[in-house]
């Protein structure tokens, strides 16, 4: 059975709280049907709502710019619209950019994974909404880690940022929907309207669900490379790349003083479920050392159910670590913050790993994050 999206529910049975009136919409290239057709061309022709305003997330509303390229000001091509950037200088939408808007409309395919940003725009947006006092509609879609697997430390409030805006796990659970019922109950917001969907079962990955996968960024292709995602991403870091620039971003981790076999067999000694990791060397295009040979890793997901990729990245920034102290070395902000503390919503990870503490004690020391996290979650849950 092929899962009914939020979109295709709202388009088949209308909503009456928005049903003929002004509506901006949060979308971007994931927002489509099962036929491949793009919300804000579907929402525009339907006759249900008045379409008048588009706000774009991280890499634009069709999806068009890479990883941490600030997005302006814009005119859709295809509609007319306007589009407004949510990645930039005006990561909440301003009073001036809902004037006139009766309700926001969010649609967007997340991966699940707390680092990605869509839904520190989705916080945004509701926070902006709640000041304004607007409704926001959620089109609920699946979270393609499944619901049943919760994992990693929680943001610490003085961390929080755009790639950690809330007290979440790193792998959270939970669908856009059931996200923005808890962050409104927890912000004290008013509850979004979630259209939720019909035929998803928390036990589904996204190739379960019968519908069409985009890439919800240009680095993240496909389903493997998002498993992966929420412990390889520690690696952006450090100043090892994390494959992006290749053809298997979040697969592929090395750099050009790495000695893959040593590290490999570093790896493979932890006793790592679900994972295999094969020497190789990659060139990536652009990003970290663009044209240069990198020695490293390939992860290959043997069993994705056994799989725990927060500890994956965790052991891989130890054995990083350790692999060559001369030569690697945390990333660096120009304000001279640490990019790690941000990813992990906390500098203690990086201390601790500085101070010699083990994967294994660090992974130890967030025991009862994820377990509590679960139990916060719970009432928001809307899907079995």
């Amino acid at each position: 059975m092929t899962v009914r999206t939020g979109l295709e529910r709202l388009l088949d049975d209308g909503l009456p709280a928005i049903d003929g009136r002004q509506v901006g919409l949060v979308t971007n290239q994931t927002g489509i049907d099962t036929r491949l057709c793009s919300s804000i061309d579907l929402l525009a022709a339907s006759g249900r709502v008045r379409l008048s305003a588009l706000f774009g997330p991280e890499h634009g509303v069709r999806g068009a710019a890479q990883a941490g390229v600030h997005v302006g000001e814009a005119i859709d091509a295809r509609t007319g619209l306007p589009v407004h950037s949510l990645y930039g200088e005006t990561p909440k939408p301003t009073p001036a950019m809902l004037d006139g808007l009766e309700a926001l409309v969010f649609d967007i395919q997340d991966v699940g994974v707390r680092f990605a940003t869509y839904i520190s725009t989705l916080w945004l947006v509701q926070e902006a909404a709640a000041e304004a006092g607007l409704p926001v509609v959620i089109l609920d879609r699946p979270n393609p880690l499944t619901g049943e697997r919760v994992e990693g430390n929680l943001v610490e409030t003085e961390f929080a940022s755009f790639v950690g805006i809330h007290p979440l796990p790193i792998r959270h659970g939970l669908t856009v929907g059931e996200l923005g019922r808890l962050f409104a109950a927890e912000r004290g917001w008013p509850q979004p309207l979630v259209v939720p969907m019909l035929g998803w079962r928390r036990s589904d990955w996204f190739d379960q669900t019968g519908l069409p996968w985009v890439l919800p960024s240009p680095n993240l292709p496909m389903l493997e490379s998002v498993t992966l995602y929420p412990g390889t991403c520690l690696v952006e870091g450090t100043n090892v790349s994390e494959g992006r620039g290749t053809t298997r971003p979040f697969e592929l981790v090395g750099a050009p003083w790495i000695d893959p076999f040593r590290l490999a067999r570093d790896l493979a000694a932890r006793g790592l479920q679900g994972v295999a990791f094969r020497a190789a060397w990659f060139t990536p295009a652009f990003s970290k050392y663009a044209g240069a040979v990198c020695g490293g890793v390939q992860i290959h997901v043997l069993d994705r159910t056994a799989l725990r990729p927060v500890a994956v990245g965790v052991h891989l920034l130890h054995a990083l670590k350790r692999h060559a102290p001369g030569d690697f070395a945390w990333r660096e902000s120009a304000n001279g913050t640490y990019f790690l503390d941000r990813l992990l919503g906390s500098d203690r990870p990086r201390r601790n790993l500085d101070a010699g503490a083990s994967a294994e004690e660090l992974l130890l020391s967030w025991e009862t994050q994820a377990p509590g996290f679960e139990e916060r979650a719970r009432p928001y849950r809307m899907y079995v």
